[in-house]
């Protein structure tokens, strides 16, 4: 799991002065260059709040799809059936080209994109807005 200093640079706008801005922060968590391909990592947010942070190719029905070229995701950490903080340490792949990941201890695929469980669309966990500023990976966490 990484602990991610707080990013104080580049806050999102105040709830005050946009109307449909969601209050919360961005949280560094590593470098682009360190998030490997096919993989994922832990971060830690406010409040002990854990998510997945994954780096994956992009396929080929992504409008945006060029060779080499990848997308960042995050999913919350938890995995709702064993309730332990294993996805991060789950399978990447994909289905009919949604991107996923299978939990390393039931097995159950999330979407990347959306969080929810493919395999029992009634379970679910939180997905992450994510940016990339010079080269560093950011997570937005809202509050709670």
């Amino acid at each position: 799991m990484t602990v991610a200093a707080r990013s104080t640079a580049n806050e999102p706008a105040d709830a005050t002065t946009h109307p449909e801005a969601v209050p919360g922060q961005w949280v560094r968590a590593c470098a682009l260059a360190d998030l490997a391909v096919g993989r994922g990592a832990g971060v830690l947010g406010p409040d002990f709040e854990q998510a997945a942070l994954f780096r994956i190719p992009a396929v080929e029905t992504d409008r945006e799809a060029v060779v080499g070229r990848t997308r960042i995701y995050a999913i919350g950490n938890i995995d709702p059936f064993a309730r332990a903080a294993v996805l991060s340490r789950g399978v990447t792949g994909d289905r009919a080209g949604e991107p996923t990941v299978a939990s390393p201890l039931g097995k159950q695929v999330f979407s990347l994109r959306s969080g929810i469980c493919l395999d029992d669309e009634s379970m679910s966990v939180p997905s992450y807005a994510v940016r990339v500023v010079d080269d560093i990976v950011e997570v937005y966490f809202q509050r709670r």
